[in-house]
């Protein structure tokens, strides 16, 4: 009897074209996310008349939303982690009260405001990575109360009243790249930015070719990285010239610059650390992850804690750009930024998604805002719309894992066949646990979870 060997599917075309920004369920997701997020833009610029990529709206956009970014960003990580974060927002309202009062009746000098600001969102992680990873309260319970317990702080720190802060330090919310050098017609700093974040990208791609190379990884076509490179190249280059060619005076946001830099380190963090692959590992099977030698505990502490510090970066920054910190401040923050990360295709079971992903989610979030408020419409009617978003989103996903199969826009970009929850795992969201030679510590999670 013999067996035939099915055909190989012959590669190119949108099957090769689907391995540019890498593989497997998840990355298809965010393909597909990256995708809609173009379609939402070009729909609300048309709908809009051009207001939408107008440069001074696209720098609101950037300086209104800087914090919700931000705060996604560490939240993904709670959430790769098997756990949720409610108290972002009051985190961050209580940081930036405290700030606000050390610079107001306290006379710190702005750079000090700054660190202690952080030095207390250490402090309110610990507590509450304490709570969750040593204790085994479930972070959902902890937060919860965190939530409670910083929104009542913020208002007896601040009796409830709004506390202006110096202009040196609004800087970091509400300030842009200086002008220089010779009349351009565009903000020089932006095009040097610009620049070089275009070279970055190519050279990026070639580093990963060659290192593809040496290891004998498979490597996409060459004309799929150069169309790659192309097509980014092209975004950024129009983007810098949008952001550049605003009114005089602004440019682009130095809340921007600063998540940026968020996304390269943590994105670097998840994706080539033996840390973020232990947050994979703990969030898709916190057994094997503790088989493995994974220290559970540590883990646990040190993302809660991770997420604290970033509630308060993201506080400062928010009240930085509104010049005061108020007893409003922080309300629904969390919100927007779980649904960033899961509108970003990060799974709901945990394990899976990017920062990059998360973004994407963000910036849908942002987009959808900016947009329905350009056309006029009532906070209530974008309340509802946004909540449509995150339920479909959250509802492909649970769908796709039911199916075991990828989602319509993974099949679209190569995932035709049936896949089961364990391969998704082992795809490039998800990287190899790394054993340690310690011996594995009890977890405090459940592990029938």
């Amino acid at each position: 009897m013999t067996t035939q060997t099915p055909a190989a599917k012959s590669p190119g075309g949108i099957r090769d074209l689907g391995k540019m920004f890498g593989g497997g369920q998840s990355t298809g997701r965010q393909f597909g996310i990256l995708g809609a997020l173009v379609v939402i833009i070009l729909l609300f610029q048309i709908m809009t008349e051009g207001k939408t990529l107008d440069p001074v709206n696209l720098i609101n956009l950037v300086n209104q939303n800087a914090y919700v970014l931000i705060l996604a960003i560490g939240m993904v990580m709670v959430i790769i982690a098997g756990h949720i974060d409610l108290s972002v927002g009051s985190v961050a309202a209580v940081v930036g009260i405290i700030v606000a009062k050390s610079m107001t009746d306290w006379q710190l000098p702005w750079p000090m405001a700054i660190l202690l600001g952080l030095l207390v969102g250490v402090v309110i992680g610990a507590w509450q990575g304490w709570w969750v990873a040593y204790v085994g309260v479930p972070a959902f319970i902890v937060t919860l109360a965190g939530m409670l317990i910083f929104r009542g702080l913020n208002q007896l720190i601040g009796n409830a009243n709004t506390i202006p802060v110096p202009d040196e330090f609004t800087f970091i919310g509400g300030g842009f790249l200086p002008e220089w050098g010779p009349d351009t017609g565009y903000n020089n700093s932006t095009l040097l930015l610009g620049l070089v974040v275009a070279v970055a990208i190519a050279l990026l791609e070639v580093r990963t070719r060659r290192n593809q190379a040496k290891t004998g990884a498979e490597r996409v076509p060459l004309w799929v990285s150069v169309f790659k490179v192309l097509v980014l190249d092209a975004v950024v280059i129009y983007a810098t010239l949008l952001f550049g060619g605003g009114r005089v005076g602004t440019s682009f946001p130095v809340s921007g610059i600063i998540l940026g830099l968020l996304i390269i380190l943590y994105s670097f963090v998840t994706r080539s650390t033996i840390f973020g692959r232990h947050v994979y590992a703990v969030g898709g099977n916190a057994h094997a992850a503790e088989l493995s030698g994974v220290k559970i505990k540590r883990v646990n502490f040190f993302v809660m804690m991770n997420m604290s510090v970033l509630a308060a970066l993201a506080g400062m920054i928010a009240v930085a750009r509104s010049v005061s910190s108020g007893p409003q401040d922080g309300l629904g923050w969390e919100l927007d930024a779980i649904a960033a990360v899961f509108i970003g295709g990060a799974a709901v079971s945990g394990g899976i998604g990017t920062v990059a992903g998360s973004i994407v989610g963000g910036l849908v979030i942002a987009v959808l805002n900016n947009g329905l408020q350009l056309l006029g419409v009532t906070s209530d009617k974008v309340q509802i719309i946004k909540g449509l978003v995150l339920l479909i989103a959250v509802g492909i996903d649970v769908y796709s894992h039911r199916r075991g199969g990828p989602s319509l826009i993974g099949r679209l970009f190569g995932g035709g066949g049936r896949r089961t929850v364990a391969a998704e795992a082992a795809g490039v969201e998800q990287p190899a646990v790394v054993p340690t030679s310690e011996p594995a510590e009890d977890s405090s999670r459940s592990l029938t979870t």
